[in-house]
């Protein structure tokens, strides 16, 4: 994991075309900007869990249905 410090204000680019910008801090909590392209799904950890459990429960539905569960 690379550990970057950032004031606010400052920026962290990842791959060329996702920014990451710190636009405040209070207490225990940091408010991050992000700029990335319409094709690159942003989300906050918790969503993305979420997401994907979602996701093995439709593709797991249709594997039964369909008869071809391991």
């Amino acid at each position: 994991m690379l550990i970057l410090t950032r004031r606010v204000g400052e920026s962290v680019v990842i791959g060329g075309d996702v920014t990451v910008t710190v636009l405040g801090v209070k207490g225990n909590q940091a408010r991050l900007g992000v700029n990335a392209p319409r094709d690159v799904a942003v989300h906050r950890e918790e969503i993305h869990e979420r997401i994907k459990r979602e996701q093995a429960a439709v593709e797991a539905e249709r594997r039964h249905t369909l008869g071809t569960e391991h």
